[in-house]
């Protein structure tokens, strides 16, 4: 990975960077100094317990602004800086994070500055934790996480190795390089309009097949992931329509929606719409079989056991691929439950798609109906690429990078 030294810069962007009390506070001077080299203005903030490991003087002589402390302080020369400090930044970065500034953080407590300007912030927020080995794993720092993530944070995971107290193992603030370069994927990703002339046609939800007027056969899906795709492609400048079947969220505005009950609707649906479309992403879990015959009636429960024929449904995603042109982009989903990998790899080829993205659903913090994610994306002529858990939000901005990528080498 490139040291921020030999990064070009970048657009300029305004950063608020928070410190709080731990023995790596003095690292936060090494991340002020690498995102300036990359073009961007530089605010620091810091709890009280930092300042007793690095003066406020330090960051001030080298971001050249008021270091902000305690709002309510004489010499803050703005009477309500928790406002103005985070909404005027495009990140919040707080390196680094302690324990206690995660959990006020995943409660919403904001008892002092640096806290209150989370709960104003609207900028995404990317946090670095550093803390001993054994608080980092303890339950209460572990659900406080998922908690963040769910809120779309953005978590820089801690390294590995020998820690100040003795301890060795995961709890170590990560390389300010690594910080800094994280920082500005995420920067780029907010404010990128790289989408801008695609129309993208995403399928969301899950379907229902009739057995009887009153019974169906469906699944667990939400739709929060393809409606997450649909939000950030529009955010990066994208025509989008989405078919949609049963969610538990509503759509995201901007969005052309078309409502398709049945597989059967969908494949229809996505039939009369994929002519207008440049890239088609199968987020929903089409149903694979209905029942080869709808009763007319409600099926009285007379007997012991229910017999159910079942038939194929159409398999939309293979559909898109086959008829494809004019250089449509095709991306699928491969929910699992065991041989993820093979299983979504064996999918990909199959079905000659672009891309698909695998996420095993049997895990708690993954899969249907959760706000976060693990996924894994594989493209045709390049290595998987694992991700850890995050929010759908920043999990289908990793997708869409992929899209533009495909897109910039020719597919």
């Amino acid at each position: 990975m490139a040291s921020p030294d030999s990064q070009a810069p970048v657009n300029h962007y305004n950063i608020a960077l928070g410190v709080c009390g731990g023995i790596a506070a003095y690292k936060a001077a090494e991340i002020l100094r690498g995102l300036q080299r990359a073009g961007c203005s530089v605010r620091v903030a810091m709890t009280k317990r930092a300042c007793e490991f690095i003066q406020p003087l330090t960051f001030r002589a080298l971001s050249g602004s008021h270091v902000v402390v305690d709002d309510y302080a004489p010499d803050n020369p703005d009477p309500i800086a928790h406002i103005t400090f985070s909404q005027t930044a495009d990140l919040l970065i707080v390196a680094p994070a302690t324990a206690n500034t995660i959990a006020k953080f995943a409660r919403g407590i904001a008892d002092d500055f640096l806290s209150s300007t989370y709960l104003a912030c609207f900028a995404p927020v990317l946090i670095a934790p550093a803390m001993n080995t054994t608080m980092w794993e303890h339950p209460a720092t572990q659900r406080n996480l998922e908690q963040l993530r769910a809120d779309g944070v953005h978590i820089m995971e801690p390294d590995a190795g020998e820690m100040a107290c003795g301890t060795i193992g995961p709890g170590r603030l990560s390389e300010p390089e690594r910080i800094v370069a994280r920082a500005l994927e995420i920067l780029a990703s907010a404010h990128a309009r790289d989408l801008v002339g695609e129309r993208f046609l995403i399928t969301v939800g899950a379907t229902r097949e009739e057995i009887d007027p009153v019974r169906f056969i469906s699944n667990r899906s939400s739709g929060r992931m393809g409606f997450a795709l649909a939000e950030a492609a529009l955010r990066r400048g994208a025509e989008v329509t989405v078919v949609t079947g049963i969610t538990t969220v509503t759509p995201p505005s901007g969005a052309k929606v078309i409502r398709a009950l049945s597989a059967e609707e969908m494949a229809q649906a996505v039939a009369s719409e994929t002519a207008n479309a440049s890239v088609f992403i199968g987020a929903a879990a089409i149903a694979d079989y209905r029942p080869a015959q709808r009763a007319a009636e409600k099926i009285k429960k007379s007997e012991e056991t229910l017999t159910l024929t079942l038939e194929r449904t159409p398999d939309v995603l293979s559909q898109v691929a086959a008829a494809r042109s004019n250089g449509m982009l095709v991306v699928g989903f491969a929910a699992e439950t065991e041989n993820v990998l093979d299983n979504a790899i064996d999918k990909l080829k199959r079905k000659n798609l672009d891309a698909i993205v695998a996420n095993d659903v049997s895990r708690s913090d993954s899969g249907f109906d959760k706000s976060t994610n693990a996924i894994t994306i594989i493209t045709k002529n390049s290595e998987p690429v694992a991700l850890p858990v995050m929010s759908k939000r920043e999990a289908a901005n990793r997708v869409l990078d992929v899209i533009v990528s495909l897109r910039s080498h020719g597919n």
